[in-house]
């Protein structure tokens, strides 16, 4: 068995390999053996190609013939690679994409950016530029009016600022600026084979990490020397880390922690949430394990959040209202003496999120969402209990709907006796 420091030794490992230029190298290759178990498990993933961003293309200007909107506009973020595969950062100079109704999109962006955007574009696209002294949504303004659509409503995309917005209505006096959810969501929440294929992927490497952390979790860490561990895992599966959140003993009663640093322990439940990108799919994992031997009560609560999770599966029907699955989760933690609704000790949050590109997108499984659950959707489940001042316990696995119902991405763990499953 290693002993603690070894495990520092990795810990600082990880850190290296995040901040090389704070930790010697030296500590790097100490670390070697202990990962060198792990090898790149992504060489077989299938970047989206030409014919699919093809497809979304017309998928998404079908959508708009269907509810009447001339054009959208897109700024960087998902939603830009999504349909362009151009990928930028957001910063007071507008870089923009505008998908017309007909005809290729439209990139409008500095001109001295112009190179470097072109070097991700993925689509056969009109190019404008805007120098310095120009308004970028005056060009905006003048490719919406070439292509005959300044007369139609303009959907603007959820995330985009309120400059570009109220920019562009300002260029074009008149112009009716609607929401392009619509279409947007009409496409991004359908995820294709693969699309599917990817977040597979991504989950796979989750997986793998914790298969490969969770022997090696020790009394005296913390959620960072966890979180770490975890990280250096994953990348050298090939994932790339988004989130590797460690909540140890009382921090797991909250759901994304404590500002208090808590060290692993005996009797103290360990609570993980973490997720990774493949070719720009994410994965969304939960898990939650007690060092040592756990308690009657931290049984008795992993025991009814692996039965939340179950019923949140069953509820998960074709065309059943994307709230209903949280509706039925709090029934059964109600019935069991938690709650009632949001209330704590009890489930505080959604039962689940939307996952994709982003890892929480659109829709919610969330009391209210009344959007009918579809094929292609794809969703965390998600639903923890925590006891304020005392532990909490999440187990997360993702799945996808079917036309025959929900499917496992990751398969939820048994017993609190195998934690990861």
């Amino acid at each position: 068995m290693q002993t603690l420091l070894s495990r520092r030794t990795l810990i600082a490992a990880a850190a290296a390999a995040a901040l090389p230029f704070l930790v010697r190298p030296g500590l790097l290759r100490a670390a070697e053996p202990d990962l060198s178990a792990l090898s790149d498990i992504t060489g077989g993933a299938v970047p989206i190609g030409p014919e699919e961003r093809a497809r979304r293309l017309a998928r998404a200007q079908g959508l708009m013939k269907a509810n009447g909107i001339g054009a959208i506009l897109i700024e960087p973020g998902s939603s830009m690679i999504y349909f362009t595969g151009v990928r930028w950062g957001r910063s007071e100079r507008l870089t923009a994409a505008i998908l017309p109704v007909e005809g290729e999109p439209c990139i409008v962006t500095p001109f001295f950016e112009e190179h470097s955007v072109r070097e991700t574009l993925a689509v056969p696209a009109e190019v404008r530029v805007w120098q310095e002294d120009q308004n970028p949504l005056a060009v905006v303004a003048g490719f919406l009016r070439d292509r005959k659509l300044s007369g139609r409503p303009i959907g603007i995309e959820e995330t985009a600022r309120f400059f570009a917005f109220d920019g562009l209505q300002k260029a074009m006096p008149g112009v009716r600026l609607v929401s392009a959810n619509p279409v947007v969501r009409g496409c991004r929440m359908i995820k294709t084979p693969a699309e599917i294929a990817l977040m597979q992927l991504a989950t796979d490497v989750t997986m793998a990490a914790y298969r490969w952390l969770h022997p090696r979790v020790e009394a005296g860490m913390t959620g960072a020397d966890i979180g770490a561990l975890m990280s250096a895992a994953t990348r050298k599966l090939g994932g790339s880390p988004e989130f590797s959140m460690a909540l140890v003993g009382e921090a797991s009663a909250y759901p994304h922690g404590s500002k208090q640093v808590h060290r692993v322990a005996g009797g103290q439940v360990v609570l993980m949430d973490c997720g990774c990108t493949v070719q720009g799919y994410q994965s969304d994992v939960s898990r939650s394990w007690v060092h040592g031997t756990a308690s009657v009560e931290q049984r008795k609560v992993w025991d009814m959040v692996a039965k939340g999770q179950q019923v949140a599966l069953a509820a998960a029907k074709p065309g059943a209202p994307a709230g209903s699955i949280d509706d039925a989760v709090r029934r059964y933690y109600t019935a069991q003496g938690f709650g009632p609704d949001y209330r704590l000790p009890g489930l505080s949050h959604r039962t689940g999120h939307g996952i994709g590109m982003d890892g929480h997108e659109p829709v919610n499984l969330v009391r209210g969402e009344a959007m009918p659950l579809a094929s292609g959707m794809c969703f965390s489940n998600e639903p923890g209990l925590y006891l304020p001042g005392r532990f909490g316990i999440r187990l997360e696995d993702c799945f996808h709907m079917t036309e025959d119902g929900p499917v496992w991405f990751s398969k939820p763990p048994q017993s609190i006796e195998a934690p990861i499953g």
